[in-house]
Formats: C-alpha cells, structure tokens, sequence
C-alpha cells in the first residue's frame, strides 16, 4: 500500500475511551472521548480531519457534530473483504489515492447493543457477524441444525482441528492464560485476576470444547486511530505507525463449506497480506490477534506462518513463547479474553502503542519494530503489518 511520495500512509494518533461493562455510557460520549484523545495524539485539531470511517457504533455524522469536524467525508461501507479491519484499509486508500490527508477511524461497542449498522435490524445476527455480505451462504443452514451461535460455529472448526491434529484443551488453555497475565498488568482491562489451567478446565462449558474462558468478553468502549498522509509523520508528537500492508478475504466457503476445513479466511487475508510486502513471519516481533475464541488465536497463528497446520497447538503449550518475553509476545494488552472484546480495534491500538513505544505497564522487553494485527473468524478475515 504506497502512498504519497511511494510511502505508505501512517497511524500517526491513537486514542481509547474508558472500558467498563455495563456503563450505560452513551456511545456519542464514548467515541467522543476516543476520538479527542486520537487527534490530539496526532498533534491536530478536529477542523484537520478530512473523513471518517467506522464499524459504529456511533453514526460518522453524529461524531462529526459532536467533535465539531466541519463536512468529512464518510468513506464506504464497514465491511468489506477485510472484514472488522475495512475502516482501516479504506482510510489508509483514501490517503493513498489523495482523497484525505487525516482520516478517522473509531469502533466503539456497548454490551447492550454492539452490531455494525450494516443493513435494517431483521439483517442483523450473532455478535453483529450475520450481516456481512460473506456470511449468509451457510448461515441459514448452521441455524437449521440450532447452531445459533459464532461460539457454535468456531466449536465445530476446533474440534475438527484435535480431530485432525491431536491439539488439545490445556493446549487453548494457555491461550486464554497468557491473555489474563498480560491484563493484570493492563488498568483498562476488566479482567484482571491470576487465574490457573484449573480454573481454565473447570469452566462453565459453552459449545464442547469451548468453554466459558475461551469466549471474549463484551464491554463499552471506543478506539480511534487517525491515519495520515506519511509526510505528517514529523509532525506527529509521539510518533508514526507506519501501515506496511493490509490483507484480506472475501469469505468464500462461508462457515464450513470450504475444502481445506478447518482453514477459515484467515488463510487467504494472510496469504494476500504477505504478497505485498517483502517482510516475512521471521521479520515480527510482536503478535496481536484476534481472540474471539481462544481457537481463533490459534487459527491465526497458523494462517500467518508462525507454525505449520496443525502446529498452533504445540506453538503455545506451555505459554513461554507467547509470553511478553518470548519469541513471538502474543496479545499483550490481555486480548478480548481478558481485557475486553473491541471487535479488532484493541488489538490496532496495543500494536501502535507497542511500536511507538507508549505501551507503559504492557510493553515487551525490548521495544519491537514490526507488529502484525488481525481480527475475525470464519469467513470474516482481515489483517495488517505495522512498521515503526
């Protein structure tokens, strides 16, 4: 992704509002505290920012009043073949192209509501998932046999996985652990407290063999990011992410109907991320991936080449080389298991947070160079690399 000058366009803010649950916080309130603190971290002003773009909650028109942001355009649909993640990629084409110099980009959730406003209510489904476009081929068929649930589906697609593989329970255990270790050090995250592979195994079962620990956790809260043209770099207080390459899907196969079963999307958003970028698995240093289900994590780390199919157990067993001193430190802030689900955006914020350096109680050893992010499941895939 070039952009200007044949660099690519850059993060150059971030903001997060607080997280809570059940806050009743009005989500204008929430996107508004994000958003500030997004473009004031960029070093400009709301009369700086040229568009928006958004998963929701929060209407692009009633953020613009709100933050007092004259005209922006709002850019495209929320969804698109990069799933959660199409915000970002529309916002970082429209600074490519020269269509915005800073655009926004916020996800803000609420327990009580949550689902992108992707079509009238009798479309929407699961987790704010079953209206997306790549969504409805196998839907109808998955809630024919009273499979109503995403933890239902992605169940399905794990068990297959110890079928085929021989992964195990303790195996995602480590997953969800690694993710409350990393939150107890993280103060927004609601979950902080130890917890033990006991308690892990002893959890209520939700859809065999995901239980209650291996399913994120929902919450009320806003992310912002601002991307600029790369030439603001400089000018950013706290320095520029830069968006290196971005991938995607468009979810063929649905839920199950893919060949390669158990493989989801992830497969193919990593495969076209890769291809744009000379940058390698062996070149990150930092991992922050999509946890909707502990599963998904793991999923992830076979999609993007950090181990071989069928390897993501034995990747994580034990936690050592996920942990925030290990070989690949892995959602770090605590993940949507632990610290809350932000649907993607959370792990976007931690990464650039991470990158630039302002981490505080959750930064790595040693500060990384290249952060990759991802976020959805089945047919719902996006990713991203980011290079400081």
């Amino acid at each position: 992704m070039v952009g200007s000058g044949g660099r690519p366009p850059v993060i150059s803010g971030t903001g997060i509002s607080q997280i809570k649950r059940r806050s009743g916080i009005p989500a204008v309130e929430l996107t508004a505290e994000a958003a500030q603190a997004a473009i004031a971290d960029a070093g400009l002003t709301p009369a700086d920012i040229d568009a928006i773009c958004t998963l929701g909650d929060t209407p692009a028109a009633e953020a613009a009043v709100r933050l007092g942001i004259p005209e922006p355009a709002e850019l495209g649909k929320p969804f698109g073949p990069s799933g959660l993640l199409t915000p970002l990629v529309q916002a970082c084409e429209a600074v490519t192209d020269g269509r915005a110099r800073h655009v926004l980009v916020y996800r803000t959730v609420q327990m009580m509501g949550g689902t992108a406003d992707a079509g009238p209510p009798k479309q929407r489904g699961a987790k704010g998932m079953s209206e997306m476009p790549a969504m409805g081929a196998d839907v109808g068929h998955l809630l024919a046999a009273h499979a109503y649930s995403a933890a239902n589906w992605l169940a399905m697609h794990c068990r297959r996985h110890m079928d085929l593989y021989g992964t195990t329970k303790e195996q995602l255990g480590w997953i969800a652990l690694n993710a409350r270790r990393n939150a107890g050090r993280n103060p927004l995250a609601v979950y902080r407290d130890p917890i033990t592979m006991d308690d892990y195994l002893a959890a209520r079962q939700i859809s065999s063999p995901l239980g209650l620990l291996d399913c994120d956790v929902p919450v009320d809260g806003s992310i912002a990011v601002v991307v600029s043209t790369p030439e603001h770099s400089a000018n950013a207080p706290n320095g520029a992410v830069t968006v290196e390459a971005t991938g995607g899907a468009p979810g063929t196969g649905g839920w199950f109907n893919r060949p390669d079963y158990p493989k989801m999307a992830a497969t193919d958003a990593a495969a076209d991320m890769w291809s744009k970028t000379a940058l390698t698995p062996a070149d990150v240093d930092i991992a922050e991936l999509y946890d909707g289900f502990s599963f998904l994590t793991l999923a992830w780390l076979e999609a993007l080449g950090f181990c071989a199919d069928g390897e993501g157990g034995s990747f994580v067993d034990g936690g050592g080389r996920i942990a925030l001193d290990g070989e690949l430190p892995l959602n770090t802030y605590g993940g949507q298991l632990s610290a809350g689900r932000m649907h993607g955006y959370w792990v976007l914020h931690e990464a650039c947070q991470q990158l630039r350096g302002l981490a505080g109680p959750t930064a790595v050893p040693r500060r990384p160079e290249v952060a990759v992010i991802s976020a959805g499941g089945g047919p719902i895939a996006g990713c991203a690399l980011l290079t400081c």
